[in-house]
């Protein structure tokens, strides 16, 4: 018998895969049911999943809006349903979501937080999206915490105009001061020019000004700001504060100067070593002692204050990582083109240790404003310190979950803005390693 080899002359042509292999069929079965053990736990988890959203959906949707109490709320789930289990009472929320969301704010003066809401999302377009929208809206990013306190507060316009002032003072100074006195000396005159103004003389000027040309709207005290307001109010403001001075309490680290140093080394393990809340409690009941007598120091304005500074305080040792991450030839190579310090950090050094440190900047963001619910313990009416508030009154004692699920979708709806947009920064920047 003779051995016959068979050499084909044509192709065949291409087939499809076997369906079970591709499309959702495939997906299935590489994701899930790949193994015995995997189908196992796809089922199990599955059954799981079911029970729980559908507890929460009819808890959620199978549930009473219109309704004056939590008593008449349950009367209508008994007579609808037959049991008060598993069926929410969105009545509650219904009644008081202008309150929680505004706290004690004028009902006739709502438009101007929303206006200043929008300006604020406005304001930030060209710094968040600096490639898609005109970078002419940075005039009113610079004017926005200006015109922010105006709103909210009220009041004579002329008393953030005189603070925006000081700034123009200060970089004024700065910029004739330099080429005759030299940078030193015109750095500290364009530090303590402003402070004099803000302290001696903002305040006379604006009101000098008031009594001839008033221009303003009307006043509100801070005692009337509360809710869901005034955790975006304090978020915003430590959160748009906090970053530049954690960059600079970072570099203040990392300086050759041993006071500067040991100046931010002190400062940021004091900050890091105290709880938040203790903070509060020093700027609620312990500040005002050491002020002179008769100082009026808003206590929202105190609230400000240390909280910046503890978020200024975590910000600095992320950005520190950022510094510390970095390879020394990138300082080398800035070294190599004739930079000089400050030069070098803008251009090479700081880009780089920010990009790396997105997501700690992030995290610090998103923890400084869910901790805005602590004010509620110092006495400010936040959306947590109203929800309270609200159990309080006999028509709605006995009420939680509701109040709760609500306030968790708005401070979720916040954070999770901040998380994506910090996902999608790291995918423009190609943070990290592809």
């Amino acid at each position: 018998m003779s051995n016959q080899s068979f050499v084909r002359t044509e192709m065949l042509p291409e087939q499809d895969p076997p369906a079970s292999t591709v499309g959702v069929l495939g997906w299935l079965r590489e994701n899930l049911f790949s193994t015995w053990i995997n189908s196992i736990l796809t089922v199990v988890s599955l059954v799981f999943v079911y029970y729980v959203l559908s507890n929460i959906l009819s808890w959620t949707f199978l549930s009473v809006w219109n309704a004056n109490s939590l008593t008449e709320c349950r009367e209508i789930m008994m007579a609808t349903w037959g049991t008060t289990h598993g069926h929410a009472c969105w009545a509650v929320i219904n009644e008081r979501w202008q309150q929680m969301l505004f706290g004690f704010y004028p009902p006739e003066l709502y438009w101007r937080p929303i206006l200043a809401l929008v300006l604020l999302l406005v304001a930030l377009s060209p710094i968040l999206y600096a490639e898609k929208v005109s970078s002419k809206l940075l005039y009113l990013t610079a004017a926005y915490p200006f015109l922010l306190v105006w709103l909210m507060w009220g009041g004579s316009i002329w008393g953030p105009l005189m603070a925006a002032a000081g700034f123009g003072i200060g970089y004024l100074a700065y910029r004739f001061l330099l080429p005759v006195a030299g940078g030193l000396t015109a750095l500290i005159a364009a530090f303590l020019l402003p402070v004099l103004w803000w302290l001696f003389l903002a305040g006379p000027v604006a009101g000098a000004i008031n009594s001839v040309i008033p221009i303003g709207i009307a006043s509100v005290e801070s005692r009337e700001f509360g809710g869901y307001m005034l955790a975006l109010l304090l978020g915003v403001v430590a959160i748009g504060c906090s970053l530049p001075l954690g960059i600079v309490l970072a570099l203040g680290r990392q300086s050759d100067l041993l006071i500067v140093k040991y100046l931010c080394v002190g400062f940021i393990e004091f900050i890091r070593g105290v709880p938040l809340i203790t903070l509060l409690f020093v700027a609620s009941l312990l500040l005002n002692l050491f002020l002179p007598p008769g100082t009026n120091f808003d206590i929202i304005l105190r609230v400000m204050i240390m909280m910046t500074l503890f978020s200024a305080a975590y910000m600095a040792e992320v950005i520190r990582g950022g510094l510390a991450a970095l390879p020394r030839g990138q300082y080398e190579g800035a070294d190599s083109l004739g930079l000089n310090y400050w030069q070098a950090q803008r251009l090479i050094i700081m880009p780089q240790a920010l990009k790396i440190s997105i997501p700690g900047i992030v995290s610090t963001f998103i923890g400084i404003f869910k901790d805005t619910t602590l004010v509620s313990i110092i006495g400010l009416f936040d959306v947590i310190g109203l929800s309270s508030a609200i159990r309080a009154d006999t028509a709605w004692n006995g009420i939680y979950w509701e109040l709760f699920a609500f306030i968790g979708f708005l401070f979720f709806v916040v954070c999770f803005g901040m998380s994506r947009y910090s996902m999608y920064l790291e995918r423009k920047l190609q943070t990290g390693h592809r």
